[in-house]
């Protein structure tokens, strides 16, 4: 049997992308191997699927002055060993990397054995983590045409984002059963990514009496990000974070508002789903999500709201103007050139774990 180690972590971008391959590298008789840190949700989420998770400590490299920059050096040191140990005892044919900081020390020993890297980079801006391992890597697969630039031409392969099997097999009538919800009245699905986004809920939740009046709206708002006081409400509900469910929430809704992270905007893609996209300031990360969703809006797929922007007002024209032109939105999407990312990424694992 072929092995394989998978890593990427921190949040649930970097992670379901592999999620969405292992199904297929099961069918390819792979065992597959994950790598993560113990406290990230990649944990949580390869445990669900019964995978064998292997856990290392790994320093963060922040975009501001601290002095963990320092001291993290010495964790990333130490994760370094430690996923020598892993890739020792596994021998892995080959590794995927989804990126983010847990992937550096597996990626160099991986490339100290001797195992084929295989890296992956769903947005416009390339991570830090990965352009750090360009060096090390057979291949390295990026999914917005936009970021083809930047990645070394000899290397460069153009893959799409993986998305899970699951996430387009979802059920409509699931989730207006799930939700209590009404078939007679359109709805906002809002997501504010796996962590949750505080300006998103408080925008949603400050408009709550005016959009109710036209719309149902199912609201995961993150990890204790609950509104207590409005538990009750007909027409809303509201969930920390849902993994199964989601699929039957994407089926059901008209429009979605969200932020622009790389994997849930190939998420909506593939589904058909016009979308508000409210990106991430560049001042929280790299500006990776605004130029995410000026490709989608560039392309007639999705409208933008930036941060500054925000206001009650705004908030609710926009979602407005996007329920009412959705059909342009939705036929703009079904227009595009689409790629089997799934089949072309493990089509690649296949011809170096051959190597």
């Amino acid at each position: 049997m072929k092995k394989i180690i998978l890593t990427g972590g921190g949040t649930s971008g970097h992670v379901n992308p592999n999620i969405a391959l292992i199904p297929e590298l099961k069918n390819l008789n792979y065992e597959v191997h994950y790598v993560g840190t113990e406290e990230g949700i990649e944990k949580k989420l390869i445990k669900e699927i019964n995978i064998p998770f292997h856990s290392i400590s790994v320093g963060k490299l922040r975009r501001y002055f601290s002095i963990k920059n320092f001291t993290d050096v010495f964790k990333t040191i130490l994760g370094i060993f430690k996923s020598l140990h892993i890739v020792r005892k596994i021998k892995p044919n080959v590794l995927f990397s989804k990126g983010s900081y847990v992937s550096f020390p597996v990626v160099i020993a991986c490339w100290i054995y001797r195992v084929p890297v295989i890296i992956h980079d769903s947005d416009i801006c390339i991570g830090v983590a990965n352009k750090v391992v360009f060096p090390f890597a057979k291949k390295i697969c990026y999914s917005f045409p936009e970021a083809s630039e930047k990645i070394p031409k000899s290397k460069r392969i153009f893959t799409g984002v993986p998305i899970r099997e699951s996430i387009k097999n979802g059920s409509a009538d699931k989730g207006f059963e799930i939700c209590n919800f009404s078939k007679e009245k359109p709805v906002i699905l809002v997501m504010g990514g796996s962590v949750g986004s505080r300006l998103i809920n408080s925008a949603i939740r400050d408009n709550l009496p005016e959009l109710l009046e036209n719309y149902q709206i199912c609201h995961l708002c993150g990890k204790n990000k609950l509104d207590k006081e409005l538990s009750n409400i007909d027409g809303y509900v509201q969930y920390e974070y849902v993994n199964e469910e989601l699929a039957h929430f994407y089926k059901m809704a008209d429009i979605i508002v969200t932020r622009a992270g790389a994997t849930v905007a190939n998420e909506l893609l593939v589904l058909n789903k016009p979308s508000l996209l409210i990106p991430m300031e560049a001042r929280f990360t790299r500006d990776d999500q605004i130029l995410n969703a000026q490709s989608l809006k560039k392309n007639g797929y999705s409208e933008v709201l930036l941060e500054k922007d925000m206001s009650n007002e705004r908030i609710c024209k926009e979602i407005d103007d996007l329920y009412s032109n959705r059909e342009k939105y939705i036929s703009n999407i079904k227009s595009r050139n689409s790629i089997n990312a799934v089949k072309a990424i493990t089509d690649l694992i296949e011809a170096y774990s051959k190597k």
